[in-house]
């Protein structure tokens, strides 16, 4: 049942990632479409929300390990 259980918050977790990092990514894009001047700094304020969306698979994975080690 661990193992099932650490399956299922996996893809929980992939799925939202995958979600999160398009959203964050085609909203940039949209800002440089709109004003190209602000380019770098909405580029680094991207690689700032991709950071923290990215953060939640790995403390999944983590969850995941602890649940099937038990």
């Amino acid at each position: 049942m661990g193992a099932i259980a650490a399956g299922i918050a996996m893809c929980g977790a992939a799925i939202g990632a995958g979600v999160g990092n398009g959203l964050v990514i085609s909203k940039m894009l949209e800002g440089m479409a709109r004003q190209p001047e602000l380019s770098g700094q909405l580029r680094t304020n991207m690689f700032i929300g991709v950071g923290l969306v990215e953060s939640m698979p790995i403390i999944s994975f983590v969850v995941a390990l602890m649940v099937m080690n038990k």
